[in-house]
């Protein structure tokens, strides 16, 4: 099973991943992280969506995504 990790208190909400992702299955989480900012995620229920392309963590440019096969 595919599982995609985003390391959340470093990220900041740009947008990125979401933009690339072809499932469209990442989203901004509802929480804050430390820095302030509604960090990117996927749910549990859509992670079997998950075809691990890992367009999310090559576009990332602070390298908080994870993408594992």
């Amino acid at each position: 099973m595919q599982k995609v990790t985003f390391r959340e208190e470093r990220c900041k909400g740009c947008g990125h991943c979401l933009e690339v992702c072809p499932k469209k299955i990442i989203s901004f989480s509802e929480k804050l992280n430390v820095k302030g900012y509604h960090p990117a995620t996927v749910t549990e229920d859509k992670m079997d969506q998950c075809i691990s392309c890992a367009s999310c963590a090559k576009i990332c440019p602070d390298c908080v995504i994870t993408v594992q096969k």
